[in-house]
């Protein structure tokens, strides 16, 4: 033998006189036990040593039963301290194996993704749930102490306002809301010893698993969740206040748990039905100082609430946002992997909003981490918001379905037309009558979607019943009308009617609020979802509605029948949609009729922009894209990106995820996304316009790079103080590729100063292509600035048409390095000086305009400031060259209010010193064709 048990018997042993030694060896073979005494009669007579005595007592009994006969032995000699010394180290020693048993059982737990053989620790995956404490009586939505918050699970058992910790306590929630976890997670905490003071033995019973028709004791129950199902011996039952008894998914047990007092067990070893055993421990007729926890979800509660009495209700609410993040980290072990996916899922409203269940997070981190695996990337993730819901409803189906699966099919149909219902008259509340009307009375799978809310305890009223989220009932809703119709339904006029062109109409005028029952009903007629959901439940998907879908995408941007010149989509609701279906070729047909995108003032999250991203690589037709006031919102991130990256290579390549060039490039510009998409092969896009979007230096540089790579574009509009003299450079590199075929570029408001303008001149001398240049309100610019771009204008390769430097703080000094390129014969024929006070340098250049070898055509200046000699040689010039056109050219473009609070820029650099006196003129047009096809001025 061995062990802190042998240890104490060897030590009871050597305390013995010798005459008690004897009689303790006389009595041995006589212990009446299974199987006998192993050793003879003499032999045992010539033991003189208390050790050898042990040898032989484990090697004849076993050292479990050595130690009961041990303890008998010492009772009957009347040497009651020794008995109760080793009963005492038999229970510790068997709380130590009972814990080693748990923690083996709980080592065991795997999630139903995981591979052969992994399994998962309970405490890594684990985390915090919100919950809400209250009593029976505030059930109910009555009024009352209630308390809610991020608890831990030791807080299950804290005492309440009063002082007292309830008996027993109900651990709430719809299915998926982590309930099984919770209770594993009070198991571990317990092995760890932190409700090891509060519990010496956790017992934890799933209901699913008891049998039925047996009779079974309390003790029968604890023996199942023993080592080989033993009882344990010594004082367990004896200190039944250090016992918490733990019922998991009780509402499997389905009974009525009503029975007459004085049938009630008080001997927990006395065997009765399963229901009458259960409802002693529970009413406390048996062991009432024990503790009991019950998991259940809201099916069992009005059965619970009528046998129960001062216990206490803890409602799991779901994860908090903080947990939410905190739940991804866990999940994948790996922050960059985490990160990026938790801001994909993040920049999704819709499976954000629904990730507050344990489940679906679950089902969006397997769906991203498969994503991931499969594919690479996330740029290209086949999953769209439909099939992460339907992925969680196959789960649903197939693990919480057993006995009415028969009746799925014909539930869902029912469902689905109260889900319709609801949202058609804003309801998410159904009376108990509704439920039953509609024969939805199938506790079994009605759980699986709705949290039953009981009324309060006494009163005669039924319970009310919602969609475990709203989410869900606007997917049930939208499945309602693509779903076939069962032969043989009888009509029912609560039923809406399925009419998919009266749900489109009111979405697209007046019922904003059925944007995601929309939205999912575009995914739900992608041939794929459709299979999906046949297989998963039977239900048979129409795509019927997919032509009603196009047409109506078609033509609510306008007139298909009055075409414009060019049509764009406005709103980033559209990419949504078709996003949803995940269908190439619909995607394709709906954008035919399309030309530009025109989108103002959204904040683009990550997943906006996949859903963009998606739409315009099957976008052939694309060739104007018009962002206005719009940020690129990348989210919370745990690292910044390192500095100084090339700028190439796949987009989130999970390969070099870790750290991945792409991924980093993508946190230092939000914009690399975008630009990479609309560099894709086959990409017509000319005109690309970014106003008030918050760009940064590495969003220029992505730029540059769709610049040197996409010849078709040919005009770029980049209107934002936060650009500044790095970002020009970063974007002068692309200017200056081969590739490039730019011959529009305007940079206003964008901070610059003569830094950059060195770049910007070798840009000007290397382009071949480049006819207008517009800097204007950069008021950083002023003299030195214009003296360097000249030296750019005057290479023999410069085709520079326009040059616009209006607002840009010029002096007269510039005017000398002006006038010098003019008289070279510059092919020049449009220069902006408006909002400038050029002194005498205006004189100059005036001057300069009457020379024969002047082409210009357009002069952009603001003759209120002349001097009397400047307004001389002003109707000079035009009485000599009627044709050439002088005036204020200057055109105002400043953000929307929303922009300017986001933005850093001042106010002065777009107001310009004249702005306040003069009227802004009106904006271009984003439906207009591509500047270079107009006039220059």
């Amino acid at each position: 033998m061995a062990g802190e048990e042998s240890t104490t018997l060897l030590e009871a042993l050597e305390g013995l006189t010798l005459e008690d030694f004897q009689e303790f060896k006389k009595k041995l073979p006589h212990v009446d036990i299974k199987g006998g005494w192993n050793t003879g009669r003499d032999e045992l007579q010539e033991v003189s040593q208390p050790s050898t005595l042990l040898s032989y007592m484990g090697h004849s009994y076993g050292e479990g039963a050595a130690m009961d006969i041990a303890i008998r032995l010492f009772e009957e000699m009347n040497q009651r301290d020794l008995a109760e010394k080793i009963r005492d180290e038999k229970v510790k020693e068997y709380k130590q194996r009972y814990r080693q048993h748990v923690a083996r059982e709980l080592l065991q737990y795997k999630e139903l993704n995981s591979c052969l053989g992994e399994n998962l620790s309970v405490s890594d995956r684990y985390t915090s749930l919100t919950t809400a404490r209250k009593p029976w009586s505030q059930h109910g939505d009555e009024p009352g102490d209630v308390s809610s918050g991020t608890g831990t699970t030791q807080t299950l058992f804290e005492p309440g306002k009063g002082g007292q910790v309830p008996r027993v306590t109900v651990l709430l929630g719809a299915t998926g809301m982590g309930k099984t976890m919770t209770v594993r997670k009070v198991m571990m905490e317990w092995v760890e010893g932190a409700l090891r003071t509060q519990f010496d033995y956790v017992f934890r019973t799933d209901c699913k698993e008891l049998p039925f028709s047996e009779e079974v004791s309390v003790v029968d129950l604890i023996s199942k969740c023993c080592p080989q199902q033993r009882t344990p011996a010594g004082r367990i039952l004896g200190n039944p206040e250090k016992i918490l008894f733990i019922f998991d998914s009780f509402e499997a047990l389905g009974l009525p748990l009503a029975q007459p007092k004085d049938e009630l067990s008080t001997d927990p070893t006395e065997a009765k039905p399963l229901e009458t055993t259960l409802l002693s421990l529970l009413k406390g007729t048996v062991l009432p100082e024990s503790s009991v926890l019950i998991a259940t979800r809201p099916t069992a509660l009005q059965s619970l609430g009528q046998c129960l009495e001062g216990e206490r209700y803890v409602e799991i609410l779901g994860f908090s946002p903080a947990a939410r993040e905190d739940y991804f980290h866990r999940h994948f072990g790996n922050d960059k992997k985490a990160d990026v996916a938790f801001r994909f899922a993040r920049g999704n409203e819709v499976l954000y909003s629904l990730c507050v269940i344990p489940v679906m997070s679950w089902a969006v981190c397997t769906i991203l981490e498969q994503e991931l695996y499969k594919s690479n990337q996330l740029l290209a993730c086949s999953k769209t918001t439909t099939q992460t819901i339907l992925f969680y409803l196959s789960w649903l189906t197939k693990h919480r379905v057993s006995n009415a699966r028969q009746n799925l099919q014909p539930f869902l149909h029912k469902l689905c037309s109260l889900a319709a219902e609801g949202i058609w008259k804003h309801k998410v509340l159904f009376e108990e009558k509704e439920i039953e009307d509609r024969g939805l009375n199938q506790p079994e799978l009605l759980s699986l979607f709705l949290n039953e809310k009981g009324l309060e305890k006494g009163t005669d009223h039924g319970s009310v019943y919602s969609f475990s989220h709203l989410h869900l009932q606007e997917f049930l809703a939208a499945m309602f009308y693509v779903l076939e119709e069962q032969e043989g339904t009888p009509s029912d006029p609560r039923i809406p009617a399925k009419d998919v062109n009266l749900l489109l109409e009111s979405y697209h005028t007046s019922r904003t609020d059925l944007n995601v029952t929309v939205r999912l009903l575009f995914g739900l007629v992608n041939p794929e979802s459709a299979e999906y959901v046949g297989e998963g439940t039977g239900c048979r998907i129409s795509l019927r509605a997919r032509e009603d879908l196009l047409r109506w995408l078609q033509t609510r941007h306008g007139d298909l029948s009055q075409p414009r010149e060019v049509m764009a989509v406005e709103d980033l609701d559209t990419f949504h949609l078709l996003f949803e279906t995940n269908e190439e070729s619909f995607v394709q047909s709906t954008l035919g009729t399309f030309t530009g995108i025109a989108l103002q003032d959204a904040k683009l999250t990550l997943y906006d922009q996949v859903a963009l991203c998606f739409c315009i690589k099957q976008w052939a037709g694309l060739l104007s894209v018009t962002l206005r006031s719009c940020s690129f919102h990348q989210q919370h991130r745990r690292q910044e990106p390192a500095k100084g990256l090339p700028c190439s290579g796949t987009f989130w390549n999970c390969k070099c995820l870790f750290p991945s060039k792409d991924h980093l490039l993508l946190l230092r510009s939000p914009l690399h996304l975008l630009c990479q998409t609309l560099g894709h092969p086959g990409s017509s896009l000319q005109s690309l316009r970014l106003q008030w979007c918050g760009l940064t230096e590495g969003d220029s540089e992505a730029l540059g790079t769709l610049l040197a790579t996409l010849p078709s574009l040919v005009h770029l509009e980049l209107g934002d103080g936060a650009l500044g003299d790095d970002g020009v450079r970063k974007l002068c590199a692309g200017l200056r590729q081969p590739g490039c075929h730019l011959r529009v570029l305007r940079l206003r408001y964008t901070h610059l100063t003569s830094a950059c303008c060195r770049d910007l001149a070798v840009a000007l001398g290397t382009s071949t292509c480049l006819e207008e240049l517009d800097l204007s309100f950069s008021a950083g610019l002023r003299d030195d600035g214009v003296k360097l771009l000249c030296e750019g204008l005057r290479h023999s390769g410069c085709q520079l048409r326009a040059l616009r430097l209006g607002s840009c703080s010029l002096t007269g000094a510039c005017c000398q390095a002006l006038v010098a390129l003019l008289g070279h014969g510059h092919s020049l024929k449009c220069l902006d000086l408006s909002d400038t006070e050029l002194g005498a340098g205006a004189t100059l250049l005036l001057r300069q305009l009457r020379h024969h070898s002047c082409t210009l055509q357009t002069l952009g200046l603001s003759t209120s400031t002349l001097s009397k000699e400047a307004l001389q040689e002003l109707a000079a010039l035009r009485a000599l060259n009627p044709s050439l056109k002088i005036t204020d050219l200057l055109e105002h473009e400043a953000p929307q209010t929303g922009a300017m609070a986001r933005l850093t820029f001042q106010r002065s650099v777009w107001a310009g010193r004249g702005a306040a006196v003069r009227g802004r003129k009106g904006l271009p047009s984003s439906r207009a064709a591509p500047p270079h096809n107009r006039s220059l001025c």
